[in-house]
């Protein structure tokens, strides 16, 4: 893992001129910039996000990578404020592109693969089926392929769903984010420098769990027997 890692930072180096540390807990968000994917929903509030930023005892490092599309005028904005912001912080990096090779390398760097849509609006997420397949664990709201593999604290860490329902918007938003904060400072956090033997349990149960139920090989037997035969 430290190796890939190592390889993976380099993007970081190569793009951004920033040195990463394979020590220090790589929190990832990559995939398509959009709204309802709120890639920046840890900055929402800049208070608690500077401090995880500069704590010395629980060090983080956050890259995000995707790519908007040509239109979506409010995700390119988005986008823009995030790569401003990793200005001002030198373990903080925004990649352009998302590539094969740069989603394959980001999987291997990331120690958290952050993955924050607004439920119900993600129809899969199947980048988090490969980052937990990387070795990467996830941390998600409850949404998406989420609901069929996460045993939260045991293969992945979860935002604990609401009744969304008969929430507006900005009160999911405040119940997501403030949740986020919460796990990644009192549960992840810890568990990643305190208790590494617990951490690594986690890792190796996400990617037991994923391996069978999620891969090309499942899906094709199932296309074969129930929908061809």
């Amino acid at each position: 893992k430290r190796y890939l890692q190592k390889r993976g930072y380099e993007n970081v180096a190569d793009q951004c001129g920033k040195l990463f540390d394979p020590e220090i807990c790589t929190i990832v968000w990559a995939r398509r910039f959009a709204g309802y994917k709120r890639p920046d929903i840890l900055t929402w509030d800049m208070h608690r996000l500077e401090k995880l930023l500069t704590d010395k005892k629980y060090p983080i490092q956050v890259i995000w990578a995707g790519k908007p599309y040509p239109m979506d005028y409010a995700a390119i904005s988005t986008f823009n404020n995030l790569v401003q912001l990793s200005k001002k912080h030198k373990n903080l990096a925004v990649l352009t592109g998302y590539e094969l090779n740069l989603s394959k390398r980001l999987k291997q760097v990331a120690d958290v693969w952050l993955n924050t849509p607004r439920v119900p609006r993600e129809a899969s997420g199947t980048s988090g089926m490969t980052a937990a397949m990387s070795g990467a664990v996830n941390f998600s709201t409850f949404d998406g392929w989420i609901c069929e593999f996460a045993k939260d604290g045991i293969n992945s860490f979860i935002v604990p769903p609401a009744d969304y329902e008969h929430m507006k918007q900005h009160e999911q938003d405040n119940y997501d984010m403030n949740h986020l904060f919460d796990i990644l400072e009192k549960k992840i956090l810890p568990t990643f420098y305190d208790h590494p033997q617990e951490w690594r349990k986690i890792v190796w149960q996400g990617m037991k769990d994923v391996r069978y139920q999620f891969e090309s090989k499942r899906m094709a037997d199932e296309y074969y027997k129930i929908m061809y035969r």
